[in-house]
């Protein structure tokens, strides 16, 4: 059971991101037609540089589609441990500072400053 502050409807914004650089392709294609056919060669390369952009984010989320939903934990999943600073989550365990040895700093566990 997951306990972390996501919504339990979130969606992922790929489907919307999708549509929304098919939409910036195609008028930015029209652009590059409609500006090379009027003789305006800055405002097509402009728009050339938006059309390989989309091209470029369509790609990445075509990617990111076809890696399914396994980046994202489900409900059973539970949360990760917090970050202690020290690189390692603190794990409940016998002895004080949860049991890890010099109160779970790194460095050498003799307990000598």
């Amino acid at each position: 059971m997951r306990t972390g502050s996501e919504p339990a409807t979130a969606r992922s914004p790929l489907r919307m991101r999708l549509w929304l650089s098919l939409w910036g392709m195609l008028w930015a294609l029209f652009g590059l037609v409609a500006f090379s056919l009027a003789g305006r060669p800055g405002w097509a390369a402009a728009c050339g540089v938006v059309l390989l952009l989309a091209i470029l984010d369509l790609c990445v989320i075509r990617y990111r589609m076809r890696q399914g939903p396994h980046y994202q934990p489900g409900r059973d999943i539970p949360p990760y441990e917090p970050d202690r600073g020290d690189g390692r989550p603190r794990r409940a365990g016998p002895g004080p500072d949860s049991g890890w040895k010099n109160g779970g700093r790194a460095g050498p566990s003799s307990g000598r400053p």
